[in-house]
């Protein structure tokens, strides 16, 4: 049975798609079997992946209005090691077309359903809103990973997340839960992310991820090559922070 979880954080710019493509590039690399699916219209999860957005056949935007399924829509991505369900601008449509639609919060849910045991993990990389798409993603998922910064605008948008997690959770989706919280762009030298990362520590306990993902160039720069940074460049100190919580995930998952 597959593991689904969204990545996902209301605020923009916090790397929620960096890390949706390096988890599942770490993933792979340490055996696992898995699943991006890109439901940010920009694509560029699906781009990051060496997928090129404009030449899909079916996105998840298909998926969604129930075109297709899963193993219909779903591309490899070579580089990664992983299969991409990839995104491009229709899918910024779908918000519209799917209000009037039967269990329209529900139609990312069925469609995995249906290939849950091709994989062992399903990635979700979820827009920086509250949106219909992020609510398909939230009402899928097993559990939420939140990437953040440890800054003081970061742990105010947290306590929005949270907020809206507990009301998917009560009204949609009696599964979901945070999974933990992923300190990212971290730099020690900054005395306010050393203080905020230890307030993170102390009222979130062992929600907070051991792994910390450091401020690093090389992460930035591999999705102008179409490859995860984990791949773009193995010794770098951020691509072996992410496959270290690759890792990190997988013992995890075994103790929920």
């Amino acid at each position: 049975m597959a593991k689904i979880f969204c990545i996902a954080n209301q605020k923009g710019g916090v790397g929620k798609t960096t890390t949706a493509v390096n988890l599942a590039a770490g993933l792979a690399q340490v055996g696992q079997r898995v699943l991006l699916v890109d439901l940010d219209p920009q694509g560029n999860a699906t781009m990051g992946s060496g997928v090129d957005k404009r030449a899909l056949p079916n996105s998840v935007y298909e998926v969604l209005l129930e075109a297709v399924s899963i193993r219909e829509a779903k591309t490899r991505s070579e580089v990664g090691g992983y299969d991409v369900v990839g995104a491009n601008r229709e899918l910024a449509g779908a918000e519209v077309e799917l209000v009037d639609q039967e269990r329209r919060e529900r139609r990312l849910k069925a469609a995995l359903d249906a290939a849950d045991a091709d994989y062992d993990f399903v990635l979700i990389d979820c827009p920086p809103s509250l949106s219909m798409l992020t609510l398909n993603g939230l009402v899928s998922a097993h559990g939420v990973i939140v990437p953040m910064q440890c800054e003081y605008f970061a742990l105010e948008g947290l306590s929005d997340l949270v907020n809206t997690i507990k009301q998917v959770h009560a009204n949609l989706n009696a599964e979901l839960k945070i999974i933990g919280l992923l300190r990212v762009m971290y730099d020690p030298r900054i005395t306010l992310q050393s203080q905020v990362s230890e307030q993170l520590k102390q009222h979130f306990g062992d929600k907070v991820f051991h792994s910390v993902i450091p401020r690093n160039v090389r992460l930035a720069e591999a999705p102008s090559y179409g490859q995860p940074g984990v791949v773009f460049d193995p010794a770098s100190k951020g691509a072996q922070s992410y496959v270290d919580f690759a890792r990190e995930m997988v013992a995890r998952i075994e103790t929920l």
